[in-house]
């Protein structure tokens, strides 16, 4: 403790280690003390400096400091399972940044070595937090669509990925596990307490040989939901960010802003339609429906401040609150996770024995 509130400090100093870095010494200087940070680049710790704050020399430091109580890891993937370890080793509560790990096997040890020291450790999936995010789960918790059958989420880039660590496989690169692991953690966390049945996983190399540049998965649940999740890194079109399908209407988000509305269903019984030309033929199945018979609505956005992240983590850490990112929300994403690299390389359906 520092003054009476909770020594933090960051192992990884990059651009992640060093956005936490500031969310906490600006947002929760009520509840936490930055203590200081640690990485292995000598310019990084430069930097860290250079902004006032604290570089520890080695990791070894950082972590026999007494006055540290959370410590969050934001290093390449790979790394993560040998440093939340010696962390909690050491008897600091530990974030890791996503993904927690690059397999199931590593997260049970994980998991295994915080049951057995008491401490808390626990992943930094911010994307919960996303208003666009919340906004579709409202529209489906509130059954707003009626039944719904079908979801879209995707992100969508035209730069390839990033020139680091990120398109390496050995450091655990590629977008499953950068933009996918918020993608489908949302998913989840979203349809609960559905059950996952199957998935499906086309992995695309573009950009890239080495790793996947981006995937599309559709995934199935016991209920018969069909869940689609995108993520491309060469496309210069964007498609809408989310797209909702019920019985009774759809509803669209097209952009990180929350634009977009809802489409419903006014008028069931009037049923008839007038044919439109539609290339060389003409259709009444594809016709639009007439204005009398469907309802506009706008969206109902969803506000959210990201910082209810860390005060959850303090609070837990005062007792007062359960910690919101629990282990077994981790095991059922990681599983999923390897059932897309599974459908991915073999190009079939993943099927669960026991659905997740």
């Amino acid at each position: 403790m520092v003054n009476g509130k909770f020594g933090y400090a960051v192992i990884g100093y990059g651009g992640m280690g060093s956005w936490h870095t500031r969310k906490n010494i600006n947002e929760m200087k009520e509840y936490a003390e930055m203590v200081g940070i640690y990485d292995i680049d000598p310019k990084a710790r430069e930097r860290a400096e250079a902004n006032g704050i604290h570089a520890f020399a080695t990791r070894e430091e950082l972590l026999a400091d007494e006055r540290i109580d959370l410590v969050t890891v934001a290093t390449p993937n790979d790394y993560h399972k040998e440093i939340v370890i010696d962390a909690l080793r050491h008897g600091k509560n530990v974030i890791s940044e996503k993904p927690v790990t690059i397999c199931s096997e590593d997260l049970e040890e994980m998991i295994a070595v915080a049951n057995e020291t008491g401490k808390l450790f626990t992943v930094h999936q911010n994307r919960r937090w996303d208003e666009d995010y919340l906004t579709m789960k409202k529209i489906l918790d509130d059954k707003t669509l009626g039944p719904v059958f079908r979801i879209e989420s995707r992100v969508q880039g035209s730069r390839g990925v990033p020139g680091d660590w990120r398109n390496q496989p050995e450091h655990g690169g590629g977008m499953v596990y950068d933009w996918g692991i918020h993608l489908l953690d949302q998913a989840l966390m979203m349809t609960y307490p559905r059950k996952l049945k199957s998935v499906y996983a086309e992995l695309t190399f573009v950009t890239n040989e080495k790793c996947d540049d981006g995937f599309r998965t559709t995934l199935i649940f016991d209920d018969g939901l069909s869940f689609y999740v995108e993520v491309t890194t060469s496309n210069f079109i964007e498609l809408p960010l989310w797209y909702m399908l019920g019985e009774n209407g759809s509803a669209v988000i097209n952009n990180w802003d929350c634009d977009g509305k809802i489409v419903m269903v006014s008028d069931w019984e009037n049923r008839d339609a007038v044919p439109i030309v539609a290339g060389a033929g003409i259709t009444k199945t594809m016709a639009p429906r007439t204005d009398d018979t469907i309802q506009t609505y706008p969206l109902p956005v969803q506000k959210a401040d990201w910082g209810e992240y860390y005060k959850n983590i303090y609070a837990h850490l005062r007792g007062e609150q359960d910690a919101l990112i629990t282990h077994d929300q981790q095991r059922r994403l990681m599983k999923l996770v390897e059932a897309i690299f599974e459908s991915g390389k073999t190009n079939k359906v993943v099927e669960f024995k026991d659905i997740i």
